[in-house]
Order: C-alpha cells, then structure tokens, then sequence
C-alpha cells in the first residue's frame, strides 16, 4: 500500500505540535483494510450518543439515548474514509436499490471486545470481520463489525459467521432501535449481514471516496 500523503510529512509534524483531528488526520494505518486504527466514540456503558464534531476535530454531546438500549460493542468511525457515491453505488448494487446516496459521514465500526473499556475518545488497533448493510431512509449507512486486534477472547475471530448468533442480533437489534420513537415508523433497515471480504471492498470503496472528495487536503495544509 502506498504512503499516507496526509501523514507526510506536514501532517506528522502537525500532529506533534496540536492535536490531531481523528477523521481527517488520524493515519488510517499501512495495512488498512485488513487491519485498521479506529476512533473509538462510545463505549458500551454510555448513556449519552457522543460523536464528533466534524469542524473541531472534538467529541461532543450529540443526543442522551431516549431509552434503555445498550450499546453491545465499542462503536466509533475509521479516519479518512467516507460515505459517498462508491459506497452508494456499492449499496445499490447489492441491494438491488436504484435511489441511494451516501449519509456524508465517515464510515462507522462496531469493535467487539473482551475487556472494559471506561470511556471514548480514543484509537484503537481493529480487525474487519464482516459488517451489515444498513439503509437510513434512501442513506448507506454501513456497520463494520470488528474485533479488537489481540483481545483474548474476540481476536480469534475472522469473520462475522464465527460470532455466536446472539452477539450479531443484539448489534442488528441495536442500530435498529436505537433511534426508535414511539408512533412513529420506522427507515432504517439492514439488507445484509456480510463477509470479511466484502467488508474489505466496502472499506476500500469508503477510503476511495475519501480521497476523491478531499484529495485537495495536503496541498491545503501545506500552505497554511
């Protein structure tokens, strides 16, 4: 895989002197998509919905969750990735719909571990084992499902078909509740449950989208 150019060498330098903004200035890492570094948003014991603030680059208060969902797994984003049109036409393919856009954000990841984890806000060294195909309305809105790189009792696992069938539908049962309110219908839905390798094209097919939108970056940065 070639160098990261927003990583060298203005955003290293960068980072040393300020604190990194984890969608844009977070080094995905050399091995991506079969091993990730990922920005950790929530943990499993949050009542609160955190999630980044996109101008800031700091985590923030999006909503407290309305009911009693728990979060089944770490969940947060993969840097410099995002929801566009390859995804979209990637979405589209697979479900066989024609109306599809991406949702804009960077593409989000579910992280299964064996340990407490307190709090968010930070990286985490991650290993795609599959992921869901989930629709927001007419939005892609695609789930990673990994597992945390050399956790004792998940760092086995190599694709989502391994998991005991309950750990899959209490993240289904998760993402498709969480945002339930009463007497309304609900619009999201998950299509599919995929595959390791699939969950590395879709992976790509974000970092792709990523780079055609802000493939201007570094030369931005190296003027500043």
């Amino acid at each position: 895989m070639t160098a990261n150019r927003l990583m060298d060498p203005i955003g290293r330098l960068m980072g040393l002197r300020y604190k990194s903004h984890p969608w844009h200035g977070v080094d995905i890492g050399p091995d991506a998509p079969q091993v990730l570094t990922c920005f950790v948003e929530m943990v499993t014991t949050d009542t609160v919905k955190y999630e980044v603030d996109k101008i800031s680059g700091y985590l923030k208060i999006d909503r407290p969750q309305k009911y009693s969902n728990v979060l089944p797994a770490l969940y947060g984003f993969i840097p410099q990735t995002l929801c566009a049109k390859k995804i979209a036409d990637y979405a589209a393919q697979k479900s066989g719909r024609k109306d599809i856009i991406g949702d804009g954000d960077p593409l989000d990841i579910c992280i299964l571990a064996e340990k407490s984890i307190s709090h968010g806000d930070i990286l985490v060294q991650a290993i795609p084992i599959g992921g869901f195909r989930m629709l927001d309305g007419n939005q892609a809105d695609d789930k990673i499902i990994a597992v945390l790189k050399n956790d004792a009792v998940y760092g086995e696992y190599t694709d989502v078909e391994q998991l005991p069938p309950l750990i899959v539908t209490r993240l289904k049962h998760y993402f498709l509740t969480y945002k339930d309110l009463p007497g309304e219908e609900r619009d999201c839905e998950i299509t599919h449950t995929y595959s390791a390798a699939e969950a590395h094209e879709v992976i790509e097919a974000s970092m792709e989208d990523y780079r055609q939108k802000f493939e201007n970056l570094d030369t931005l940065l190296s003027e500043v």
